[in-house]
């Protein structure tokens, strides 16, 4: 039996991707003067500072990285900043200081009739409410941005039926939002913010409204359409298990601050913080944590069967425990690395760490 990997980049340190969009000291406060505070300041300021000036700290000196194709995920709870962060990204809010880049142009020094043509053909934006149009039906909603742009009629209905078929929602197209479940109208607010292909797609709570079985065929569409399409994905969501399903990184947030940023198994295995490590405490850990973090040095045991380095215990936690044998464990190049025995998979189940401490 071989267990392959079903992780997608990771976003580490090292990634070949080049960064599609980034934060360099991001600020925005709200307030009287908070313009000139920060100003004065070039840029630094401590929590207390800025509540001795009588301002709020929705977003404090944010640094991030976001490589092309990567969906990475935006945590914290309510009030934590993540919603203002994302929309300083594309300038519905204006940041109060730093830079937003886009592939290294900084979105801040360009011109208004700029930015509209990048949101409008380079950037999707998908939120919580559907805002769907009621007296359009399904094709006229996905191929209204189409119109914005003015694009010809028989273009954009062309454009839409395409993105219809790959949402699946083909034989609704004379619906209206009305007559659709919301799981069908979330999927055209999907298509209709795919309908001008944009390159990088900013998801804000998009299923956090929906009943968890259609939330998580949601999640799962989402992963399909990832595998099709290969945008660069920025998602808001407070839920740990959406995001440990769906990211390649995550960042969380407090207080308008990033405390860290990593994968799900980093953010598991290695909290920055005690707020972090509160954070992730009721993750299921098989869901997170990979072969390679509890495999052995190999031994002459004979394997059951093989696994990647990557995959997730979950994905062969039955299977090991059941052979009662350990597996390989191999690396990208398919070279044999380690191996994993049933014990250790028994005590990160049970929440036993690898010294037999509880986890």
């Amino acid at each position: 039996m071989t267990i392959a990997s079903q992780d997608g980049p990771s976003g580490k340190v090292g990634d070949p991707r080049p960064v599609k969009l980034a934060c360099r000291n991001v600020w925005k406060l709200y307030g009287h003067g908070a313009y000139e505070f920060i100003q004065r300041r070039n840029g630094k300021a401590s929590h207390a500072e800025i509540v001795e000036a009588g301002l709020i700290g929705a977003a404090r000196a944010v640094d991030l990285e976001i490589r092309q194709g990567e969906i990475f995920i935006i945590m914290g709870l309510s009030g934590s900043g993540k919603s203002t962060l994302v929309r300083c990204m594309s300038r519905l809010v204006e940041p109060t200081y730093g830079r937003i880049e886009f592939e290294g142009k900084d979105l801040l020094s360009i011109s208004d009739s700029e930015l509209i043509e990048l949101r409008r053909h380079r950037m999707g934006m998908v939120f919580q409410n559907f805002a769907l149009l009621p007296h359009l039906n399904v094709l006229e909603n996905i191929a209204f941005p189409l119109s914005v742009q003015g694009v010809d009629r028989a273009t954009r209905i062309a454009r839409a039926r395409e993105v219809i078929d790959l949402v699946g929602l083909r034989g609704r197209e004379h619906f209206y939002p009305r007559e659709l479940s919301g799981g069908q109208q979330q999927r055209v607010g999907i298509a209709r913010s795919l309908s001008t292909k944009p390159e990088i797609w900013f998801l804000d709570e998009p299923f956090s409204a929906l009943d968890p079985l259609i939330r998580r065929e949601m999640q799962d569409e989402l992963m399909r359409l990832q595998s099709v399409l290969h945008k660069t994905i920025i998602f808001i969501t407070h839920d740990f298990d959406e995001a440990i399903r769906l990211a390649d990184r995550i960042a969380i947030m407090k207080d308008g601050e990033v405390i860290q940023v990593g994968t799900p198994e980093e953010l598991v295995l290695t909290p920055a913080t005690d707020y972090v490590a509160e954070f992730t405490r009721d993750v299921q850990r098989a869901k997170v944590i990979s072969a390679r973090s509890i495999m052995r040095p190999l031994g002459r045991s004979q394997h059951a069967g093989t696994v990647s380095a990557d995959a997730r215990v979950a994905s062969f936690s039955a299977e090991i425990v059941g052979s009662k044998k350990p597996f390989a464990v191999v690396n990208e190049e398919d070279e044999t690395i380690g191996e994993v025995t049933p014990d250790a998979v028994i005590r990160l189940l049970a929440g036993v760490d690898q010294s037999g401490a509880p986890a």
